[in-house]
């Protein structure tokens, strides 16, 4: 590699580890500004929410909007649960399938949060197109496969300072 080419790869690499730096300082703050003004970390927040948005939810629904493991998005549940925020009902049909409810001063937290309430992430996320997308997902993959090749996992689990 000449020059020239070392000088541009180490320049595109800092500005990559810049970046990303960036993105989780920005995550981490807006998680920390949901924990101070709300008392519930950013995760649970994200739950509210989806509560919010679909009284009745179902854990394992709840999981899957928040592309998470179904054991994860339960710790979170119960958690709220013991905070008041969150009930579970049983479906009448059925007794075996709980339902997720915010109950009032759930909803009193929800109406008080910062936005965005479902994570900077999720939301900066979901305001790309398709094709950006889909360099991101290249780019990050090409990552992965350097860094943690084998900790699929990993992805299922929200950062840990949204916890």
């Amino acid at each position: 590699m000449d020059d020239a080419a070392l000088k541009a790869t180490l320049q595109a690499r800092s500005l990559a580890l810049q970046n990303l730096r960036v993105v989780m300082r920005a995550a981490q703050r807006h998680s920390m500004q949901i924990e101070k003004q709300c008392g519930v970390s950013g995760a649970q927040l994200w739950v509210m929410q989806e509560v919010f948005d679909q009284p009745g939810l179902r854990i394992g629904e709840l999981a899957a909007r928040m592309s998470i493991h179904q054991t994860t998005a339960s710790n979170l549940v119960d958690a709220l649960v013991k905070k008041s925020h969150l009930r579970k009902a049983r479906d009448q049909p059925d007794q075996r399938v709980v339902t997720l409810h915010l109950t009032d001063t759930g909803q009193a937290v929800i109406g008080a949060a910062p936005q965005p309430a479902r994570g900077l992430l999720p939301s900066a996320l979901g305001r790309l197109d398709a094709a950006s997308l889909e360099q991101l997902n290249s780019g990050l993959a090409a990552l992965l496969a350097v860094v943690a090749p084998a900790d699929r996992q990993a992805g299922l689990q929200p950062l840990a300072f949204t916890m």
